[in-house]
């Protein structure tokens, strides 16, 4: 799961580039969200993907988001935040002083979090929208206030599932009187939000899901 530690970083570190498959070594490479990549194989890839999408097969890979990199402002205090709220850590490392990296799991994901030093030029805060799928709205909602995470109450869309936007970390809908307090009167999958937000502004969404729509 963990991605970054699964490379060579002796590139981003001042020692030779990695080795291709073949033993030469990637020209340019750079530390991206969560692997080493080389522009020119990215290129590639990109264009493959497209020329398989136009043809409308079903691409034969695996593709698992692995780590989403938060902006922010005060490493430690993120650090802090986020063990609070029940994030495993996974990783914090700075073999520089300009660089650093803090790795952290939510409870049962697959995909992780990482902020620092030297890894993004986001704006702090910028980040918004982020969904942490829970069974029970209620039970997950009370589990992180008592635990000093301050969280929105429970609410559903009355006019139905919607899309949503996002601002400040919050939900926003197209209609306001949309947003309705408590959770979905049917209790139906995807249909009931609780909103909460780091110590910089990156907004986060829990949702409840019993049973997954199928092919999710």
């Amino acid at each position: 799961m963990l991605a970054i530690a699964t490379v060579d970083l002796r590139a981003g570190f001042g020692g030779p580039p990695p080795l291709t498959a073949s033993g030469g070594r990637i020209a340019n490479t750079r530390i991206c969200s969560y692997h080493l990549q080389a522009p020119a194989l990215k290129a590639s890839i990109g264009r493959s993907a497209i020329r398989a999408g136009r043809r409308g097969r079903t691409i034969s890979v695996d593709l698992k988001l692995e780590v989403i990199v938060l902006p922010v402002t005060d490493v430690d205090r993120a650090r802090a935040f986020y063990e609070a709220a029940g994030f495993r850590l996974d990783l914090d490392k700075a073999p520089t002083e300009d660089w650093r990296a803090v790795h952290l799991t939510p409870p049962g994901s697959e995909c992780s979090i990482m902020f620092g030093k030297g890894l993004t030029s986001a704006e702090p805060g910028s980040v918004q929208g982020l969904y942490l799928v829970v069974a029970d709205i209620e039970q997950a909602r009370g589990e992180l206030v008592g635990r000093g995470i301050q969280v929105s109450e429970v609410f559903h869309d009355g006019g139905g599932l919607v899309f949503h936007g996002h601002e400040g970390g919050d939900v926003t809908h197209r209609a306001p009187q949309a947003r309705l307090t408590g959770p979905h009167p049917g209790r139906a999958d995807y249909g009931s939000f609780a909103t909460f937000r780091d110590p910089d502004g990156n907004g986060w969404v829990l949702q409840e899901v019993r049973k997954r729509a199928p092919g999710r």
